[in-house]
């Protein structure tokens, strides 16, 4: 799995084959985004859920699981769906990195999750 260390931030790792984007702090996973590839034109990475541990709240945990996944799609370049709503309300905060998705392609990655529910 690739990793990526911040100085004063949480290892992340992500397991593609797992669908997740996992943070580490000593060793341990604290903070994970359940997220898909969806294949199509176009591809995007489609973020599902965000889940940080209770007592890892507050740290800027899931900030940075966001912006590694945004970071993440852009070195692959294709866009980031957030179905989630803490992806999405981040996005929203930082349009500089999280580029608005066309509706089209929204719609597409929620139906393909009703239809793929153990993509959650």
């Amino acid at each position: 799995m690739p990793e990526r260390a911040e100085q004063t931030g949480p290892a992340i790792r992500d397991d593609r084959a797992a669908g997740r984007l996992l943070a580490h702090v000593d060793g341990v996973a604290v903070g994970v985004i359940v997220y898909f590839a969806m294949d199509g034109t176009p591809a995007a990475l489609v973020a599902v859920h965000t889940v940080v541990e209770q007592g890892h709240e507050g740290k800027g945990i899931g900030g940075s699981l966001v912006k590694e996944f945004y970071a993440m799609a852009a070195r692959e370049g294709v866009p980031v769906v957030p179905l989630c709503p803490y992806a999405a309300k981040w996005a929203s905060r930082h349009p500089d990195e999280a580029h608005e998705v066309p509706a089209e392609l929204v719609e597409r990655a929620r139906e393909e999750l009703a239809s793929h529910p153990e993509l959650y």
